[in-house]
């Protein structure tokens, strides 16, 4: 038979309590607790009277009656409802108040005593020597049952740890990280000078400028920014620092947690691309945000769509009278309808009234009847197909459903007298080089066009480049390839994009629709164009891997050029024209762009619905090139002409 030593048999011991049920280890807690109770009776004893041979009697009298006093009392602290292994600063306090509570009948023990030998200073000692000897079991408990037997089962790679800012959420997430066997905390860093060289918790704080000789020195894995309140601009700033190290940033999303008090590691997530842009969001003007949403009827087409969904959330915060979803995909609209249904379930005040009505846009009878039925004030039109490979591939559905769609929506929001109608617009429809693009530029010209002819409908176009995170975006696709080992997909190492969040986008759509006056082109500052490759180096880096390339072979994730797609830009624009006119927000110009006469376009347009219906794709190509000159379309020889 093996023999094991002593230390092994504590092991197994130990495993084997882990493994208990609750109700079996509060029974053992309470043995142990009651054990040091009345191991504190013996040594207030002793430390009064001087000397460890004590008289039974005495002893076993205020034992006894410790013991009673202490259920009730740890029952009403709450005592035995705290984890041994997460015990800490709060498990040290709800001891020391029981503890306390529990001085008050064991002073009345003492002093009306029956036996003889009981000292008076017992009611003090007492209470002291048992929340010390309570103290130090929930530690060693801890210690015991975490670090030793949970680091031991722990069978995977050690992360090594800093935490990115010293303040209320770093030691927060310092302490949350005690509990997680896979991380080892080795330093704090922040930009106190003064907290230079200091210790928190036993653990060093570095300043930034000793960020790379530490991340060497301590061979780390992972950073954590544990800044929750940082600005955009400053949280660029420590990404950059951190980029040229093979590190897997993380950080802390937002300050609510911290709130909460609820900080942990499951909190981190991700360093998100939007903390890459370096820009800090305008607050938004309230007074532009509520002119054309508080109190009116809104209509959203496309409702369930990456920008369509966030109009949705933005609008529903500004409390209209009714919010109308129009939207083809019957999972998009319920999943969005399910969102907002939830949005006021736990607030007092009253929810707006939300319709859902799955609906297409080119469809002109069903939109002319539902809006019709309802009479909305402001109009958002985003529905229309964006992807610029799939659309090209299918050119006359992309046309069909850009093109009329919008036609149908606006013609239809004229005759009901809509107030305001706004046209979610693209980059891509400056000089394009696709038929999304073509597409959205003939949508523009439609509204330009009826607003020029003189509607009562207030006509207005935002244009702005790619959102981060919508469906299709590079960004989901490369933490995808990032996570599969690889390789990261580009197009082409020279290609350029402009990039905003979606919540900010939205934001400035409504801001800019509110604005307008009738014809408007609005163009979102986007401001500077992202590099695609280096996003993507960016991206490998942060996740704590190396690009694998010719000076580094060896390297984790290699970048591979696939080519341009069809009717793919390297660079895009966001005017056609030249000098923007400001606005009085900083983030919205208006363009001055030329447009096509109402009579000369509607029958263009009839054409147009003509010609897709026979499904005559070249001669469909020749009138797009007529409506939109500086349409160019290099390597269009796989149309056919019965493409669809």
């Amino acid at each position: 038979m093996k023999r094991i030593s002593a230390a092994q048999a504590i092991i197994v011991l130990l495993e084997r309590l882990t493994r208990m049920s609750r109700t079996q280890k509060l029974v053992v807690l309470l043995s142990t607790d009651a054990v040091l109770c009345i191991a504190a009776t013996w040594l207030a004893f002793a430390l009064r009277v001087g000397a460890w041979s004590l008289d039974l009697v005495p002893v076993s009298y205020v034992s006894g009656a410790a013991l009673l006093c202490w259920l009730p009392v740890s029952q009403l602290v709450g005592v035995y409802r705290a984890r041994v292994r997460f015990s800490g600063q709060r498990t040290i306090i709800s001891l020391a108040q029981a503890t306390a509570i529990f001085a008050i009948p064991i002073a009345g023990v003492v002093i009306f005593a029956p036996v003889d030998g009981v000292p008076r200073t017992l009611s003090v000692l007492l209470p002291v020597c048992f929340f010390l000897l309570l103290g130090a079991s929930r530690i060693l408990g801890r210690y015991l049952l975490f670090d030793i037997v949970s680091q031991r089962a722990f069978e995977g790679k050690v992360r090594r740890v800093l935490i990115y800012g010293a303040g209320r959420a770093g030691q927060a997430l310092a302490l949350s990280i005690r509990y997680e066997p896979g991380m080892t905390l080795l330093g704090f860093v922040d930009d106190d000078e003064r907290l230079r060289g200091q210790r928190l918790d036993a653990v060093p704080i570095f300043h930034p400028s000793d960020l790379q000789k530490k991340l060497e020195q301590l061979d780390i894995t992972d950073v954590l920014i544990a800044i929750p309140g940082l600005s955009r601009s400053a949280r660029k700033r420590i990404i950059g620092n951190l980029e040229p190290f093979a590190v897997h940033v993380q950080s802390l999303p937002n300050v609510q947690s911290l709130v909460e008090g609820a900080v942990s590691v499951s909190d981190l997530r991700e360093v998100q691309v939007a903390d890459l842009l370096g820009r800090d969001p305008v607050l938004p003007n309230s007074l532009l945000l509520s002119r054309a949403i508080s109190g009116k009827t809104v209509f959203v087409t496309g409702a369930g769509g990456s920008i369509g969904s966030e109009l949705c959330r933005q609008i529903l915060h500004l409390m209209p009278k009714r919010l109308i979803l129009v939207e083809s995909s019957e999972h998009a609209l319920y999943l969005i309808r399910r969102e907002l249904d939830g949005m006021f379930l736990e607030q007092d005040r009253q929810a707006p009234v939300i319709i859902s009505e799955l609906a297409t846009v080119t469809d002109a009878s069903m939109i002319r009847r539902i809006m019709g039925r309802y009479r909305p004030d402001t109009v958002f039109h985003a529905a229309a197909y964006k992807h610029v490979p799939l659309v090209e591939k299918n050119p006359l559905i992309g046309l069909s459903n850009n093109v009329l769609g919008t036609f149908n929506t606006a013609t239809a929001a004229e005759e009901c007298g809509v107030s305001r109608f706004i046209l979610i617009s693209t980059d891509k429809a400056v000089r394009p080089t696709n038929i999304m693009g073509a597409s959205k530029r003939i949508c523009e010209l439609v509204l330009q066009a009826l607003a020029a002819r003189g509607a009562a409908t207030v006509f207005s176009m935002v244009r702005f480049g790619n959102v981060l995170g919508s469906s299709g975006s590079v960004v989901p696709l490369f933490q995808e390839q990032i996570k599969a080992g690889g390789p990261v997909t580009v197009t082409h190492r020279d290609v350029t994009r402009f990039f905003m969040t979606i919540p900010e986008a939205s934001q400035l759509v409504i801001q800019a629709g509110a604005m307008a006056e009738g014809g408007e082109v609005y163009v979102l500052d986007m401001g500077t164009p992202v590099k695609i490759i280096e996003l993507a180096r960016l991206m490998i880096h942060l996740s704590g891997l190396t690009v694998r390339d010719a000076d580094n072979p060896y390297g984790d994730i290699e970048i591979t050029e696939v080519g341009l797609r069809p009717g793919e830009k390297l660079y895009e624009e966001l005017l056609i024209g030249e000098n923007p006119l400001s606005t009085s927000h900083p983030r919205i110009m208006r363009a001055h762009e030329r447009f096509i006469e109402w009579d000369d376009l509607a029958p263009k347009i009839e054409a147009l619905k003509a010609l897709l219906a026979t499904g005559n794709v070249p001669a469909t190509i020749a009138l797009i090139r007529e409506l939109v000159p500086e349409y160019e379309a290099p390597g269009r020889e796989f149309l056919r002409a019965d493409s669809a």
